[in-house]
This record gives structure tokens, C-alpha cells and sequence, in this order.
């Protein structure tokens, strides 16, 4: 039967369908005979119509007759290559990086392209409006073929309905590809093909991640959602388990001896990995000699073994909420290559002589062996500098100031270990001469136009199943900033040395672009409703007014939304070849040299630097920049879980407080509702816009704010409102408020 409608043997829009076959694939020629096919057109009457057509539109210029009988539609600047972006409703906009303005393409335009993938679009203007649209006519790359959702089995075929709000169809699994999943269950599913004619995708269910709401079934969900693994392949352990990690004495004589300088090492409490140890010594002329020593990872991963594969794969260690996922097996990152005192190590170290105005005198980089004599906790090292504190004292790392920070009884879970050091007055001594050299670094680094971002981390305490019992905030004090800044001199003096050379030679940088204009308008915009400004008039203007914006807003009920803004009016930071400098750092060269236990672009920075320190030519700059655009992508998908990991916990946090009523900030506003913070422990929610009673209300963009057309009500961007949990869903990692009103100070 005729697809098409014939009206007195007349084929109805027959130019417009003859143009949507050719736009489907539009490097591909057609004859008359195709297209007749293509319509299931057979009689002698359409073909002269389709015959005619063709003439008629190549006489216009809509096609060209590339060969005798042989038509393909008229080359246009029409077409470009972009990102999907899903949005709400199963509609997307196409992300094209050459145009200012997103294409937005409705859903029956997609022609199945889903969330992320990289597609080929074509622009027209619609008849009503004359508003651009497009049509994505080719799918070049799926950005993923495997999701994680709930399937539905039924007697001869299932469906798994997809997490994931931004896939707008779910996945038929036929009977044999169920693979033993049970209805109801989270599974991992792989998308195999997607028919022409089929509503759905065809796939088969590859991993059984368990009961919805479980809590491994959560944790294990959101690392399958970014393909992430949770376990080493049996032959990677193997491999690690085998690897010699005594100290020779032939190795030594290759090395630095650092073992006789004093070396310590601070880290948080609950740390079981130490990549990086401090070493101090006072030299005769008055100067210092700070050693930054960074353990040898690349002695024991070397190029092309199944160690070093994996370690590449995974790019990066994810720090979820209750797991770190890390990128190299235990008998490394917790044994052979952690700086535990009273070890013999292998390390890579750079070493500088240091004036007591905090200027680098000399500096050396290289291999090393060093022994740790000592480790902090941070709270630790706090307590040295706030009290000046330098006799010779004893303490167990991390357990008193837990208890003063946290004011309740640690978890039998948290293990903090309870060996008795003795703090030396020499080791107290070094601590703060290194405190007072690193605030004048950081002073520099300010001056020259850093930011310093001192954004609130929420830590969750959890007992022994892993539930959250308790919510604290991170923060930044000066023994964080002294490990930041001999960290950030290593990574930056590393990345000179190498950057400066001539000729020039392939690098690994982590590098920061400036900020986006429009973000930075966006942020001023949102902003002055709070009674702050920036002054955007050059880089070093917007960085200073940043640096003030960040300090007045320290303690006030908008500081967590105005720090995540602020953030997000940033470029992200990422590993390349080619430098550009770091924005946000103020460094017109840098580097990371300083965690190669937890990240691999610092494994190859230290494979790249000691190649040059043995006169090593330079390095394929093609196959580095590869290397560090996976490096940067998978760094991207752990950000993500890690964000989704402290958000589930947030709610099941919340699941135990449903009877509490909370203040909290309004964090964002949109025409279906009103995003609220809490303070007390930073957890979002929404309060839909249909769940408020007393008025009907309306969004206005330009206020950031919901009003009632009644009452005149308003619920802006920043007021303070009392809410409580309405519902919240482990599952959708959804939390619902109901709206108490605004609140008002007793």
C-alpha cells in the first residue's frame, strides 16, 4: 500500500518529501528510481511526477545532478556538526562550538540521537515564527552505549526504563538477552541496535546491579551510570601482587639519599594512601632546604604492563562518599608507594633552596629514597602553628581533634590509628618556618591575580552499614595551606623547568582558561541582588573583585550558593600539551606532579620529566594530547559520580530527619519550582511550584523569583525560607520540600 497520498493521481508535497530523502543522507546520491522506492511508488504516473520534481528543483538550485540521472541536494552551510544536549520533554539543543546560539531540535527531529552524542544537524526556518530549527540527519559518535535502570520483565520480552532524566526512551530487552534479571531490579544495560521502524532501541541486560534503594545498589548504580569499574580484573591484581617492593640497595646508589633529612608527612585524619612527604633543613647561609618528595609510582608502573593499561583506563581514583575507587590496587597506593613513617621509600622529589623571603634560590629535580620520620593529621599540624608549640610533645594522629570537631563518640567504622608519636621540637620547628613561607607565597600568588577558592565541603560521619549519622563541613586552615603551597611550587617549578626549554618539548600542563564573558555577566547579574559588584575591567580587576566577593560573602546565609556560582562562572581546568597558563592560579606555567597514586597525567609527568633529565628527545605531542584529553574526560565522569554519591547521601540522611523543620536559602528558581539549601548541611531540595496552595504562582526570569498572582507574594533567589521534607526518593535522588513560608529572625 502506498505510503504516500495521491490526490487525482497527484503525489501530495512531493518537493518537500523529495528534499527530507535527500537531507537524510545528503552525501548520498539518488536516482528517480530510489526515491520512487524509498516512497513505494511503482506505477508509471508517480515516476514521471518524481522525474519532473527533480527537474523542476534542480532548475531552482535546491539540488544538483552530480552524474547523468543522479541528484543529491545543493551543498549548504546549513549543516554542522555538534553535542546533543536532551532537554526537558524529549527535546534537545544541538551544541555547535563555532555558534553562539544552541540549535534547538524537537523530539521527532532527533531521529534517534540521545544525550551526549556527537551528531551531524541540519537548520531550517520554521514557516510560523521564522525561529531556526534543526534536524539531526546523521549520528556520528554515541557519547554511551550502556545505562543503568529498573527493568520490567514481562512473559516474553522486558524493558528497562532508564535513570537517567536526560534518555527519553527506554530499552526493549528481548526474552534470551534478560541474562537472569529479575523484575524490579537496577540493571546495566547495553544498547545494541535501534531498528528503523522501532519506538525503542534493542539491548541486553550485562550486569544485575541489584534491589532498588539498596544502598551498594545505589553506589554501584552511579559508577555503572559512568562507566566507572568497582573491582580490578583478576589479572591486574595478580600482576600487583607479584611486584617486588622491597628497597634495594642497587636502586639506592641510582638515587638521592634523603633518608638521613628530617621528613614528615600531613594528611587528613582518615588518609590511608601518603603520596607526598615535606623535608626541612636550616642551611649555614641562613636559607632553607625544602624538599617536596612525591612517591616513585612510575618505578613500578611502567609502560605497557597490565598495571600501567588499567591505571590509563581508569585515569583517575573517585572519591565517593563511602569508597575511594582507586586507580591503583592496595599493595601500591596503600603499601609500596605511601609514605608511612619509619619506611624506606622510593620517591621522585624536587627540591629547592629557600630564602627567608620565600624566594627560590636553587632547585633540583629527581629520584630520590626517603624516610618519613613522622605523620600529621592536619588537625595536627593546626594545633602546632595556632599555639606556637614547639617542645617535644606526644600524640595519637587525628583522634582528639575529631571528637572536639565533631562533638559525638567516633564510629567503631573510622579506623584513626592509635600509635603514640613523639613530637619533635625539631619537626615543630619546621612546621612553622614552612607556615610563615607559605603565607608569603600565597601572598604572592594573590597579588599576582590568583583566586582563592575556599569553597564548604560537606563530610558526612557514617556508622559501620555505611548510614549517614551526622553532617560537618571541610574547611581550609593554614596546615592545609602549607601543604597547598609547597604542593602548588613543586607542580608550578616542574612545569617551568620543562616549559621554558628550548627547543621546545611535549609537556603534560593542567591549564585554566579565563573566564567566559557571559558567565562572569550572568554571575554580576545574580549578584548585585545581594548587594555585591565585580570589576570586570581586565583580568587582574576580575580577580582581585572575585577574591573580595569570596571573602565578604565567608559566613553569610548566601556564601554556599554565591561560592558554587562563582565556580561555575569559571572555565574548567584540563590536562593538554599545549600551554596557555592557569587562570585561576595565576601561573603562566603549571603542572600536576604531586598525586600519582590517585591520577595518571602525574605518572606521565614524571615519566616526561625524568626522559628530559636524561637528555630524552621530545616526546609525540599527538599521542600525549590524546592521552590527556581521556585523562580530562574520565576526571569529568568522576566529578560527576562523585557529586551524585554525596547527593544520594544527602537524602538518605534526610530520610531520618522528616519531621524537622529547616531554614534554608533559595538556590535557584524555575517555571516548575523554587531549589532550596539547607544550611545546616547543605542539602538541596525543590519545592514545586504546584505544591504551593495559598496562590497560584509564576516564574520571572528577570527577578529570579516566583510571585503570586494574588497574594503578590514572592520567593526570590537568596531569601531565607523554613521547609520541611515532603518525600525523599534514594532511588530518583530526588528530594521534595513543602514550603513553611519565609523566615523570619526571632
Amino acid at each position: 500500500m502506498p505510503k504516500y497520498k495521491k490526490k487525482k493521481n497527484k503525489i501530495e508535497n512531493l518537493s518537500q518529501t523529495i528534499l527530507d530523502i535527500l537531507r537524510k543522507d545528503h552525501s548520498k546520491p539518488y536516482t528517480y528510481k530510489q526515491i520512487a522506492a524509498k516512497l513505494q511508488l511503482d506505477d508509471a504516473s508517480s515516476r514521471n511526477q518524481i522525474i519532473k520534481k527533480l527537474k523542476d528543483l534542480q532548475h531552482k538550485g535546491s539540488i544538483q545532478e552530480i552524474e547523468r540521472g543522479k541528484y543529491i541536494l545543493t551543498p549548504s552551510q546549513n549543516y554542522y556538526t555538534g553535542r546533543v544536549d536532551i532537554a526537558g520533554r524529549g527535546q534537545g539543543y544541538i551544541i555547535v562550538e563555532d555558534l553562539e546560539d544552541d540549535i534547538f531540535v524537537s523530539n521527532k527531529n532527533l531521529n534517534k540521537a540521545l544525550n551526549g552524542d556527537t551528531v551531524e544537524v541540519y537548520v531550517f526556518k520554521r514557516k510560523r515564527g521564522g525561529k531556526s530549527e534543526g534536524e539531526v540527519t546523521k549520528i556520528l559518535e554515541r557519547k554511551r552505549t550502556e545505562f543503568v535502570g529498573t527493568i520490567q520483565v514481562h512473559d516474553n520480552f522486558a524493558f528497562v526504563n532508564v535513570s537517567d532524566g536526560k534518555m527519553y526512551t527506554d530499552i526493549f530487552v528481548p526474552k534470551d538477552k534478560i541474562n537472569g534479571a529479575k523484575n524490579g531490579e537496577k540493571v546495566l544495560v547495553a544498547m545494541e541496535d535501534w531498528p528503523e521502524k522501532a519506538e525503542s532501541p534493542f539491548g541486553s541486560v550485562i550486569k544485575i546491579l541489584g534491589m532498588p534503594g539498596e544502598h551498594n545498589t545505589e553506589i554501584h548504580s552511579i559508577l555503572a551510570q559512568y562507566g566507572l569499574p568497582y573491582e580490578f580484573p583478576q589479572e591486574v591484581e595478580d600482576y600487583a601482587n607479584q611486584i617486588d617492593t622491597s628497597i634495594k640497595e642497587s636502586e639506592i646508589k641510582k638515587r638521592r639519599d634523603m633518608r638521613s633529612d628530617l621528613t614528615f608527612t600531613i594528611d587528613p585524619k582518615d588518609a590511608k594512601d601518603f603520596d607526598d612527604a615535606l623535608s626541612f633543613k636550616k642551611l649555614e647561609n641562613g636559607n632553607y632546604e625544602i624538599g617536596i618528595h612525591i612517591a616513585d609510582v612510575s618505578h613500578y608502573v611502567t609502560p605497557g604492563n597490565v598495571l600501567d593499561d588499567e591505571a590509563y583506563e581508569r585515569a583517575t581514583s573517585v572519591y565517593l562518599v563511602d569508597r575511594v575507587v582507586p586507580m591503583l590496587p592496595e599493595i601500591l597506593s596503600n603499601n609500596a608507594c605511601s609514605l608511612r613513617p619509619d619506611e624506606e621509600k622510593y620517591t621522585f622529589s624536587a627540591v629547592f633552596e629557600i630564602n627567608p623571603k620565600a624566594e627560590v634560590v636553587n632547585q633540583w629535580f629527581g629520584k630520590t629514597v626517603t624516610l618519613s620520620d613522622a605523620r600529621f593529621a592536619y588537625e595536627e599540624a593546626q594545633h602546632i602553628i595556632e599555639t606556637n608549640e614547639t617542645s617535644s610533645t606526644s600524640y595519637s594522629p587525628g583522634i582528639n581533634s575529631v571528637e572536639k570537631s565533631f562533638n559525638f563518640e567516633i564510629p567503631a567504622n573510622i579506623s584513626i590509628s592509635d600509635k603514640e608519636y613523639v613530637v619533635k621540637p625539631e619537626i615543630a620547628e619546621a612546621i612553622l618556618e614552612m607556615d610563615k613561607l607559605a603565607k608569603i607565597l600565597r601572598r604572592k600568588r594573590m597579588r599576582a591575580g590568583a583566586i582563592s577558592f575556599d569553597k564548604v565541603e560537606v563530610k558526612f560521619i557514617l556508622d559501620e552499614n555505611s548510614n549517614p549519622i551526622g553532617v560537618y563541613f571541610k574547611e581550609s586552615k593554614d596546615a592545609n595551606k602549607l601543604i597547598e603551597e609547597f604542593m602548588l611550587l613543586a607542580n608550578r617549578s616542574v612545569a617551568e623547568y620543562i616549559g621554558k626549554q628550548k627547543p621546545q618539548k611535549t609537556f603534560v600542563y593542567r591549564v585554566h582558561d579565563e573566564p567566559d564573558d557571559e558567565k562572569i555577566a550572568a554571575l554580576e547579574n545574580i549578584i548585585k541582588r545581594f548587594g555585591y559588584k565585580l570589576n570586570t575591567k581586565d583580568r587582574h580587576s576580575t580577580a582581585t573583585s572575585m577574591n573580595k566577593l569570596l571573602k565578604d560573602v565567608q559566613g553569610k546565609k548566601e556564601q554556599n550558593l554565591i561560592d558554587t556560582l562563582a565556580i561555575r562562572s569559571m572555565s574548567k581546568a584540563i590536562y593538554t600539551t599545549h600551554n596557555i597558563g592557569h587562570y585561576g592560579l595565576a601561573f603562566d606555567y603549571y603542572t600536576h606532579f604531586t598525586s600519582p597514586i590517585r591520577r595518571y597525567p602525574d605518572i606521565m609527568v614524571h615519566r616526561l620529566l625524568q626522559h628530559y633529565l636524561e637528555n630524552g628527545k621530545s616526546a609525540n605531542e599527538e599521542e600525549y594530547e590524546e592521552k590527556c584529553a581521556h585523562c580530562s574526560d574520565m576526571e569529568n565522569l568522576a566529578t560527576n559520580a562523585e557529586r551524585d554519591s554525596i547527593k544520594y547521601m544527602q537524602i538518605k540522611y534526610m530520610q531520618d530527619h522528616k519531621d524537622e523543620e529547616f531554614v534554608g536559602v533559595i538556590s535557584g528558581v524555575t517555571e516548575w519550582g523554587i531549589y532550596i539549601e539547607i544550611i545546616s548541611n547543605k542539602c538541596e531540595g525543590m519545592v514545586r511550584l504546584q505544591d504551593l496552595q495559598d496562590d497560584r504562582f509564576e516564574f520571572d526570569r528577570d527577578e529570579y523569583a516566583v510571585i503570586g498572582q494574588r497574594t503578590h507574594n514572592v520567593y526570590r533567589l537568596g531569601d531565607e525560607v523554613n521547609v520541611k521534607v515532603k518525600n525523599a526518593d534514594l532511588v530518583k535522588k530526588h528530594l521534595d520540600f513543602t514550603m513553611l513560608g519565609h523566615h523570619e529572625e526571632k
